[in-house]
């Protein structure tokens, strides 16, 4: 895992925060959608979802992370892009993108969250990190790591990022 950062920060027009984590997998593009995509396998590393499992569909997750809360399917593009947004019309609402590119055998995941409050900016990234990382750790066959642990290891990492937008 190591101390390499994954993610960068922005702040929006609206004065909230965007969290972008970028990452090379060594598996095909066909591989790394379902992973990103299957409820079964992303209960495994880093949601338990359900609900209507198509655009416009309403679902409900459960993240490592102990977040718990509604979302809803905006665009479905297999296998390269998938957006959620997450507690629609509320003062919570956020917008996650996932991103799929193929590079040769591998693919290149870029996963986006936007509508984050600067507040919590630092805390999302590092939490972002380490879902990616427990993404790598299934897709290599292994359990995921001690998520909040990892967490506490990665923030100091993103904190002078986000004290940068504010």
């Amino acid at each position: 895992m190591g101390d390499r950062i994954l993610g960068s920060l922005r702040r929006l027009d609206d004065g909230r925060g965007a969290v972008r984590m970028a990452d090379v997998y060594d598996i095909d593009l066909a591989d790394l959608w379902s992973a990103v995509s299957d409820a079964a396998r992303l209960a495994r590393w880093v949601a338990a979802v359900e609900g209507d499992l198509r655009v416009g569909g309403s679902i409900r997750a459960r993240f490592t992370s102990a977040w718990e809360g509604l979302g809803r399917i905006d665009v479905c593009d297999p296998p390269r892009r998938l957006v959620v947004t997450w507690e629609p019309g509320t003062s919570d609402e956020t917008i996650q993108e996932a991103a799929l590119t193929p590079m040769g055998g591998r693919t290149r995941l870029v996963v986006e969250e936007r509508g984050i409050p600067l507040g919590e900016i630092a805390a999302h990234a590092a939490g972002w990190q380490a879902h990616l990382e427990d993404l790598r750790a299934h897709l290599a066959g292994q359990r995921p790591g001690a998520w909040i642990v990892r967490v506490g290891q990665l923030k100091p990492a993103y904190q002078p990022l986000a004290d940068e937008l504010r």
